[in-house]
């Protein structure tokens, strides 16, 4: 009893095969000038199929040119392709289809192809990769065979061997060439000269010259250029907390004293985890959700950092939107925070209401106050004149910011209306997001070459005009850098230069991880990784001299010593440096240009946020890279609904907590996993075999004793000392309430969760190991789809035994390709499980949009 079966299908090229050899047997044959080819499946010569599964016994497949083919999928799906079809073998070949579909392709093409007297009492067992149909069977005596050949990577099941001429051909192959002109003995050729191009190359051309013309992976792509990789790096570390947090915390923790512990901290935890991440990512070109195939139990790491960038960069557009609204204001004559003149957000505490005087010739109140003919001259006593009237002088950049810009609330749960100017302002922050991430690592591949080199030469513009100002820039500079050494005993300064590396240097937000994934696998990451590290360093160094060249000059002219001038965070960026302009020549212009700084080192840092969001989601469910324009827009205006509470009146308070929480705890908590992980459960020898593999050379020693001890020792010191010594979040004069705290904490579990959680599930669906110790041995391994991405970079993984080299092959596998169809049909390995198991099952296959299901039954199949 035979079964018949109808396929249709488009077909996928790129294939590629090495020729097998097979011993001397002349009972298969071809012949390629009639119309009929025989295969002679009681032949030892071929395959033996996987164990498991039936064979053929005594049967006999007809391939022939002259009838019709009709094959039966179940009583659901049934695909008949009538009329008579022919083929010419030779030079003019045709094809008709009737029905509805008819193709002209210069040549009239015509096919039939009939599948006969296949024995009941056999079941094959059949594979395919993409583009090809594969039949192996044996003997009932296949016992009898010599030895036993082994399916390779590449080769996942044939359909004939010419024992004769040491070739091999895949049934779909036999098809195609025919229609082509072509013979088998031509294919196996072809076939073996596209191998030897697609070869990787050897180990010694490490060391040659990348060539950036095309993309190394196809699928994924690659940056056009060496700088693209190390800009794009440059512009994600180099960011906001340059500038507004790092030279607070130089000032705060001892001056020059405190550049020990973050020099320290650069050195044996930054520097490390960053190069550690680079590898990681540059290895298996992974984004942050998909590097995990090492230990697929820690994945809830990489969904944690994808959670905490979705977290910071909502916060993150918005400080964004902020200086995009100071950057428009600037384009006056004079800016708009210089004077008290201004009702709509001036108040009588406005500092020029009450100036600062010497009182020498006027009469010294004894609330601090100085009258001169009845007429108030100023404050001659700033503090008492606060502790005698309650009063506190307020200057017009700090009325500007807080009663204008932001319209401040009372607290966190007094949120207001939005704001329209900030909303329009984080609208177009998101749109400039938007259209840089549209084209992927190729639009912001260049537009880094702008958005991470210009700062520096506004930063350089301002340092020269800064320290040319004269009177009060030594003082700001020496208050910037003279050292408190009696600073270093207390674990503070310690714990703010390890968060300082995490905020500014971002390693575990996902970002190094994804950037590197789209290296070339040969690319040289120690370089980049020192480039970036200490690039980044030096920029708050040089970022804490202008900003404090500034303080100082603007404390002289308020009469008033530089502490007293000094802010944290935002309040640096948004009222002392305005403050600092309005004293200088054409205030509007340095305005302009500091305003527009930030707004650059803001986006640099955007993109790669939002970009390790889009990756992950791309990784995970690579079926929707076509639809990659359409997620990019859904995050965007996602995001922008989200960040939406952050640009009402209580809005200010959002972001601080949001900076605090989510931009801190949970940073640390990955960063001590991650490292444990590879490590230990990885193991660092693994690693460095990996990285040698990449590089070339063996990595230094060094390496393994940050990774394996110094770090993780490091890290977790900060995060226990960070929650014995933890006290409520502030934000001015304003403290959280426990409920504040609480939101706080929410979204420190929003992304630490995923770790647990993601571990539990996967032990869960563990379903080899017995007991509970062998589940998490077995979710500890390594997984086949580890490594690197590209076959030709896996065929140099020497050092793992039995290590996969084409873990995606069996996802291609079809049962056949019918040329005059746009879509392929359901994998014959399928219809082999469900005869092994007799029963029915769906089966489904996707090509591009289109998908189908068919119900295959233990009667129709084969």
């Amino acid at each position: 009893m035979s079964g018949q079966f109808d396929f249709r299908g488009g077909n996928r090229n790129g294939l590629t095969r090495s020729p097998l050899g097979s011993s001397q047997n002349g009972k298969s044959s071809l012949d390629l000038d009639g119309s009929r080819a025989t295969l002679d499946r009681s032949d030892t010569s071929l395959l033996k199929p996987p164990k498991g599964y039936n064979t053929f016994s005594d049967s006999e497949l007809t391939l022939d040119r002259s009838h019709d083919v009709s094959m039966d999928l179940s009583h659901d799906v049934s695909r008949d392709l009538s009329h008579d079809v022919s083929r010419d073998l030779s030079h003019d070949v045709s094809r008709d289809l009737s029905h509805d579909m008819s193709r002209d392709l210069s040549h009239d093409f015509s096919r039939d192809l009939s599948y006969e007297h296949l024995d009941r009492s056999a079941e094959s067992h059949v594979a395919g990769t993409e583009s090809e149909a594969t039949l192996v069977a044996d003997a009932d005596d296949a016992d009898d065979v010599e030895g036993e050949l082994v399916y390779s990577a590449s080769e996942q099941s044939l359909a004939f061997t010419n024992s004769s001429l040491a070739y091999t051909v895949s049934e779909v192959e036999l098809v195609t060439g025919w229609l082509e002109g072509k013979t088998p003995l031509g294919l196996a050729s072809s076939r073996s000269t596209q191998g030897e191009v697609d070869e990787a190359p050897p180990p010694s051309s490490v060391s040659q010259k990348l060539a950036f013309a095309e993309d190394e992976n196809k699928e994924r792509g690659n940056w056009s250029g060496k700088m693209d990789f190390v800009l794009s790096m440059l512009g994600y570390a180099v960011g906001l907390g340059n500038i507004w947090r790092f030279p607070y915390l130089c000032y705060r923790n001892g001056g020059g004293a405190f550049l020990l512990p973050y020099l320290l901290m650069l050195v044996l935890v930054g520097i490390p985890l960053f190069y550690l991440e680079v590898s990681l990512g540059q290895f298996c070109s992974k984004g942050a959700a998909k590097c995990w195939d090492f230990a697929p139990m820690f994945k809830g790491v990489g969904v944690a950092m994808i959670v905490c960038s979705t977290l910071i960069s909502i916060y993150y557009n918005v400080i964004i939107a902020w200086a995009q609204f100071y950057f428009f204001a600037s384009f006056t004559n004079q800016v708009p925070w210089s004077d008290c003149d201004n009702p709509d957000w001036n108040t009588k505490d406005c500092s020029l209401n009450w100036p600062v005087v010497d009182c020498e010739d006027g009469v010294k109140m004894l609330n601090g106050t100085c009258y001169h003919d009845k007429q108030l001259q100023g404050i001659w006593n700033t503090s008492m004149f606060e502790k005698v009237t309650g009063r506190k002088r307020v200057s017009p950049s700090e009325e500007y910011w807080t009663y204008n810009v932001l319209s401040l609330s009372s607290g966190l749960f007094a949120q207001g209306s939005p704001r329209w100017h900030l909303t329009l302002s984080l609208f177009l922050a998101w749109i400039v997001t938007f259209l840089c991430l549209i084209r992927g690592i190729k639009t912001t591949g260049k537009v880094v070459y702008f958005t991470a080199l210009f700062p520096y030469v506004v930063l350089i513009i301002l340092f020269f005009r800064g320290v040319t100002l004269g009177e009060g820039v030594r003082e700001g500079i020496s208050f910037y850098i003279k050292p408190r050494f009696e600073k270093l005993g207390s674990a503070k300064v310690w714990r703010d230069a390890a968060n300082q590396i995490f905020y500014s240097l971002g390693p575990c937000w996902g970002g190094i991880i994804t950037l590197s994934s789209y290296n070339r696998f040969h690319n040289n990451a120690l370089r980049d990784t020192l480039i970036v590290g200490f690039g980044n360093s030096l920029t708050s160094l040089f970022g804490g001299f202008v900003i404090f060249s500034y303080l100082g000059y603007m404390a002289s002219k308020l009469n008033v010593d530089v502490d007293g001038v000094v802010k944290d965070g935002p309040g640096l960026a948004f009222i002392v440096y305005p403050e600092a302009v309005t004293h200088l020549p054409a205030p509007p212009f340095w305005a302009i240009a500091f305003f527009f700084m930030l707004i650059l080192l803001g986006l640099d840092s955007q993109f790669t946020t939002v970009e390790t969001v889009l990756t992950g989601i791309m990784d995970e469910w690579p079926q929707h890279r076509k639809r990659k324009t359409l997620i990019i827009l859904a995050i965007c205006v996602c995001l922008f609904l989200v960040g939406l509470p952050l640009v009402t009146e209580g809005g200010a308070y959002l972001v601080n907590l949001m900076d605090t929480y989510a931009g801190s705890w949970s940073l640390m908590l990955i960063g001590l996993t991650e490292t444990l992980a590879i490590a230990y459960v990885y193991g660092c020898d693994r690693f460095f075999q990996d990285m040698a593999l990449m590089y070339g050379t063996q990595p230094h020693i060094w390496w393994k004793i940050c990774w394996m001890a110094l770090s993780p020792l490091l890290i977790a010191f900060i995060l226990v000392f960070a929650i014995v010594d933890y006290s409520p979040a502030t934000y001015g004069s304003y403290t959280y309430t426990a409920a504040g705290e609480a939101l706080g904490w929410l979204m420190v579990l929003a992304s630490a969760l995923w770790i647990p959680m993601c571990a539990l599930y996967k032990l869960a669906k563990e379903e080899e190991g017995k007991t509970f110790l062998q589940r998490v041995r077995l979710q500890t391994l390594p997984n086949k789809y580890w490594g690197p991405a590209l076959v030709k970079h896996r065929k140099l993984v020497d050092y793992v035994q039995d290590f996969v080299l084409d873990p995606e092959g069996d996802k291609k596998k079809v049962a056949y390709v019918n040329q005059a169809f746009a879509y392929s049909t359901i994998t014959l390995s399928d219809r082999v499980s469900m005869c092994t198991r007799e029963k029915s099952m769906t089966s489904m296959s996707f090509d591009g949009d289109m998908m189908f299901t068919s119900k295959v039954s233990l009667e129709t199949a084969v």
